[in-house]
């Protein structure tokens, strides 16, 4: 026994087989040329994708690493007056500060770089008082 489900879909193939038949050659050639063209145009834009995604990787990787490199630097800013103030009453040093750049300085201050060694090897809070 055949279910309807079944039964209508025997109808339908029997009334395209037939409709293919009766169809005339000019019809049928417009009709496999809109076929061709259709399938070329949805293959068309996956490799158009996959042409552009190897570029497209490559730049991204190139200005990544370009922002990496070419950072600015973290500016400091200058610590704030009660800061100060406390590390004079208190007499601890800031470890944090870096020495002044080599062309802001006075060249005569590394003429003798090894008294400065010394004088800070020796340096103690008690010789100070």
């Amino acid at each position: 026994m055949t279910s309807p489900d079944e039964h209508f879909e025997q109808r339908a193939r029997e009334l395209w087989r037939e409709a293919a038949q009766r169809i005339d050659p000019a019809t049928a050639g417009r009709l496999r040329a809109a076929r061709r063209q259709a399938l070329a145009t949805a293959h068309a834009p996956a490799h158009r994708t996959a042409r552009w995604l190897i570029p497209a990787g490559a730049f991204a990787v190139i200005a990544l690493a370009t922002m990496m490199v070419w950072q600015p630097l973290p500016q400091r800013h200058a610590a704030p007056a009660n800061t100060m103030v406390n590390a004079a009453e208190t007499g601890v040093e800031l470890d944090n500060e870096l020495p002044p750049d080599a062309d802001k300085t006075d060249p005569n201050l590394y003429q003798n770089l090894d008294f400065y060694d010394w004088l800070a090897a020796n340096d103690s809070p008690t010789a100070a008082r």
